[in-house]
């Protein structure tokens, strides 16, 4: 019977040594359970490679080679880390990027079908649009006749290499400003360096090319065009660097983030430019290509009633065109001393000025309604000022780039600076070149306060001019051209819609689908 019944000492140490057996299995299954959840990670990454269809392999193999091809493109090896991230995608599904579909609210997965398919869709835009090409409309006269305005172009981008977006987080489908007034499509940071992938090949001249405008870095929220230096040059700086109801707030915008302009090609890198008599001059030499549809102005007068839209239309001249001659310093007098009609009782026929071709100058001569036709002579500007304005004040559209002609900066080309060489590229040096402390003093150069006899350029500029030469905003107005401001050349005219006409009118210009953007080229 007492061997049955417990001890007082038996009694007190029990609870202790049960409190002890757990704590003991405890920590002797610590080890188990870290060894179990590493076999179940790696048995449930295998099952999870397993269970994957062949089409899915299929598709990330697709993916994996465009991405390593790309990544070889870029240069840069740490971009390899992203295939980690495809992988888990296409592969293990670890992040769970498509979690709504295995909810059972029908209304969750409708909505995220197509969130998911907008987001894909945006990506795959957004890398199409910035390292192979994307479209781009013509939005002014100044490469007519070659191209119109109204034409949707294709602008290949891997032609001189795509440059790596300078503003990396940016809405793909807008340039730079939402619409309706909803601010930036872009973040300023972060930002990245200057750098162009490989091309198929270089610049050339007579390239048509598609870049962001070099004077839109300043401009002001509500008008973007004229840039900020024409709008101060026209109405002070005081009235501009303040807010105003008329122009807004002062801007800056990033490189890659300025307006896009597209011109042709009339200097390269490390040729001297000038322009005698309309005639573009390289090297002391006549430029060699000249387009076949290149432009200037021509006065011409018609003999009788007006011309009617008919008519106008029939001499390819669009309503933008159809400018009037300003005769408000003329007398009838010195008009006929020039040649043009003026009636006996003093009155003067109307007195046009557009912008022909060769052909359609010889079309207009053979015309019973055209009397006298003849180009005008450029003179002097007085609201747009040319470029270099401290130099430029007795050059013309016509007659540029003085006797010696402007040397378009080299890539290592150096350059003993004086005053006259401080006057044409201040600007290449300061804002292009981002020496914003370079300073010209005594004769000599200051960068960072440091005296800089010889400057050596650090990037390829370009000079770059409109078809429609007298009418367009160009090199000779804003200068240099940037390499790291080249976007691409235009490849094909995807389509085009004429302004003055209606939907069911011929507004849509069929013979120009598909067509060459750069016909001049061979």
């Amino acid at each position: 019977m007492q061997d049955n019944i417990p001890s007082d000492k038996n009694q007190s140490s029990t609870p202790s040594t049960e409190a002890q057996q757990q704590k003991a299995a405890s920590e002797a299954t610590q080890p188990k359970a870290s060894a179990e959840a590493k076999g179940s990670f790696a048995e449930g990454f295998r099952r999870r490679v397993r269970e994957n269809r062949v089409t899915r392999w299929i598709r990330f193999s697709a993916v994996m080679v465009i991405f390593l091809l790309w990544v070889i493109w870029m240069g840069n090896p740490w971009l390899l880390l992203g295939a980690l991230l495809l992988f888990d995608i296409y592969i293990t599904g670890y992040i769970p990027f498509s979690w709504w579909k295995k909810t059972q609210n029908k209304a969750v997965r409708s909505v995220m079908s197509w969130v998911d398919a907008i987001v894909y869709a945006l990506v795959l835009v957004y890398f199409v649009f910035a390292f192979v090409g994307q479209n781009y409309q013509i939005p002014s006269s100044s490469l007519e006749k070659t191209l119109l305005t109204g034409d949707y172009l294709f602008v290949d981008k891997t032609a001189y290499g795509p440059r790596v977006p300078m503003t990396p987080v940016y809405f793909p489908l807008v340039h730079n400003e939402f619409p309706f007034g909803l601010g930036k499509s872009y973040l300023d940071s972060p930002s990245v360096k200057y750098k162009r992938l490989k091309g198929r090949r270089s610049v050339a001249a007579g390239d048509i090319v598609v870049f962001n405008f070099p004077a839109g870095d300043t401009v002001m929220s509500k008008v973007s065009n004229p840039d900020y230096y024409t709008l101060r040059r026209w109405k002070g700086a005081a009235l501009l660097n303040g807010e105003s109801q008329e122009f807004g707030k002062k801007i800056y915008r990033p490189v890659d983030r300025r307006e896009n302009y597209v011109k042709r090609v009339v200097g390269l890198p490390g040729q001297r430019i000038s322009i005698r008599q309309g005639v573009i001059y390289i090297d002391g030499k006549p430029f060699e290509i000249v387009p076949e549809n290149v432009q200037y102005n021509y006065f011409y007068q018609v003999k009788g009633a007006p011309l009617t839209e008919d008519e106008f239309e029939a001499m390819g001249i669009p309503r933008a065109d159809r400018g009037m001659a300003e005769l408000d310093q003329v007398s009838p007098e010195q008009l006929a001393d020039l040649g043009y009609e003026v009636l006996p009782d003093g009155t003067v026929p109307p007195i046009y000025i557009s912008p022909m071709t060769a052909q359609m100058v010889k079309d207009a001569e053979k015309n019973p309604r055209i009397g006298k036709i003849e180009r005008q002579i450029p003179v002097p500007e007085t609201i747009y000022a040319l470029y270099p304005e401290k130099i430029s004040a007795d050059w013309t559209r016509a007659e540029y780039g003085g006797p010696d002609g402007l040397l378009i900066p080299r890539k290592g080309m150096k350059m003993k600076m004086n005053q006259a060489a401080w006057d044409i590229y201040e600007r290449v040096i300061r804002v292009y070149e981002d020496n914003p402390s370079a300073t010209f003093r005594d004769g000599t150069l200051y960068i960072d306060g440091q005296p800089v006899p010889v400057y050596t350029f650090k990037m390829d500029y370009y000079f770059m001019m409109g078809d429609n030469r007298d009418n367009s905003l160009d090199s000779r107005y804003w200068g240099f051209v940037p390499e790291d401001h080249i976007v691409g050349t235009p490849l094909r005219v995807i389509i085009s819609f004429d302004q003055d006409r209606g939907l069911f009118s011929g507004k849509i210009r069929w013979n120009r689908l598909f067509i060459s953007a750069n016909p001049d080229k061979p």
